[in-house]
């Protein structure tokens, strides 16, 4: 199975890092979050990846030049021109997938223990054109699934705004609001869903595709993940992962 990992964002929260930096090469004692993140597709047999790029986009490239992908086959989406979000990068790097039946999708700035092999049986037992990995925790914005863990829309809680096939739902009683954590195991059915060109995010392909596809969630509560996109959090990762 391949992967994707997520690389080229402008990191605005980690200021003022990446003021001259890109995000995925900020430090966790002494390793990347890119170099962690490889090292944790590896330990499930995970060993060739593509990573986008565009912020300090040369940055990224050296580092995985330097070190050899860390023992991965690393190829390099280049969004220099552009950074396309998460739904345009994962579109413009479809050619990479072909051939491929499922594959891994993955943000740089997270740092997690969740058990991905699990994750994956349970997407290939339910084939669902997507699993997402969620958990029971605070976030402003949250993924809704019904009693069959089915996607059916999403919410931001700061606003009260709601999008997807939820809003035709009478009855809501068996609804329940999960925070994303930025692990996606996918279909390369996907490609055939989207229907957003340019720059996009993947949450507005799932919120769309969900009327007519099964978008499955992968509960997590209880293992450890960390949004690292914070400077605080990069100082409490410092403590969590060694």
């Amino acid at each position: 199975m391949k992967a994707m990992i997520l690389a080229a964002g402008l990191g605005s929260r980690l200021k003022p890092w990446t003021d001259h930096h890109p995000k995925a090469l900020a430090l966790v004692n002494g390793k990347t979050l890119l170099e962690r993140n490889v090292r944790y597709l590896q330990q499930f047999g995970i060993t060739e990846l593509i990573v986008n790029v565009h912020h300090f986009a040369d940055q990224i490239v050296e580092a995985v030049e330097e070190s050899k992908g860390w023992g991965s086959a690393i190829t390099i989406s280049d969004e220099t021109d552009v950074v396309l979000e998460t739904g345009g990068g994962l579109q413009k790097a479809a050619w990479y997938f072909k051939g491929e039946e499922h594959f891994v999708l993955m943000n740089a700035d997270i740092l997690t223990t969740l058990d991905l092999n699990k994750m994956i049986t349970a997407h290939l037992e339910h084939q669902p054109l997507a699993t997402l990995a969620v958990s029971n925790r605070a976030s402003s914005r949250c993924l809704l699934f019904n009693e069959k863990k089915q996607m059916v829309g999403w919410r931001n809680n700061s606003t009260g705004e709601e999008r997807g096939p939820l809003l035709e739902m009478k009855d809501r009683s068996g609804i329940h609001a999960y925070a994303f954590s930025g692990i996606h195991v996918l279909s390369v059915g996907i490609f055939s869903a989207i229907r957003q060109q340019g720059k996009f995010s993947m949450i507005d392909v799932y919120v769309e595709a969900c009327a007519d596809y099964s978008i499955q969630a992968f509960d997590h509560t209880g293992t450890l993940l960390l949004d690292v996109g914070k400077p605080e959090n990069i100082e409490k990762a410092a403590s969590l992962f060694k």
